[in-house]
């Protein structure tokens, strides 16, 4: 098995979709290798939309051959439009993952915010916080969208994702990640 797993993560989006790929070591130290945005116009037809995003990510995974690819479960959002645009972009994610013959996994929300800030109601400001701290990038990774898509792909290489699997199973599920220990040993010096 190689010694870093290159995770391809991705913030679903219609208008905006952020594509991030990182090396995660075994030791779960993480570099960036990739981050940005695939952009299609709100006034194009759904189809030629949906052929921009699949065109980026197909850039993405041909450029940056990743190991896995990694994608944030759709969850139910008050604006039915928004939420149809995201399921259609993570069909298409999902999809070239298959064609490229690559395991892929969904990760809720909750789930990312979690493993990358230790809390899984975390803002927006504080998941790019974090991102910027665990890849050491001199700023904040912007739009949020590609913060996110990092997230993504940081979150699925801790929880597991080195055995392509959407969860991980025994001593891989009990370990915590880099930020989760960080916040379990500040409540510990807390409590002191």
């Amino acid at each position: 098995m190689a010694s870093t797993l290159r995770v391809l993560g991705i913030d679903p989006g219609l208008t905006r979709c952020g594509v991030g790929v990182v090396d995660v070591g075994r030791d779960r130290s993480a570099t960036l290798v990739h981050v940005g945005v695939v952009r299609s116009d709100h006034t194009l037809p759904i189809e030629r939309r949906l052929a921009l995003i699949a065109a980026g990510i197909r850039e993405v995974l041909d450029t940056h051959r990743p190991h896995v690819v990694a994608v944030e479960r759709v969850f139910a959002q008050q604006n039915r439009n928004t939420v149809m645009g995201t399921a259609q972009a993570s069909g298409i994610a999902l999809l070239l993952a298959g064609e490229y013959g690559l395991p892929a996994a969904t990760h809720t929300p909750s789930e990312v915010k979690a493993a990358v800030t230790g809390y899984g109601s975390a803002d927006k400001r504080q998941v790019q916080t974090m991102v910027a701290r665990v890849l050491r990038l001199d700023a904040l990774p912007q739009p949020a969208d590609a913060a996110d898509a990092l997230a993504i792909a940081l979150c699925h290489a801790w929880r597991g994702g080195a055995s392509g699997a959407a969860s991980a199973t025994g001593a891989a599920a009990t370990a915590l990640t880099p930020a989760q220990r960080a916040w379990a040993d500040a409540e510990r010096l807390a409590r002191r």
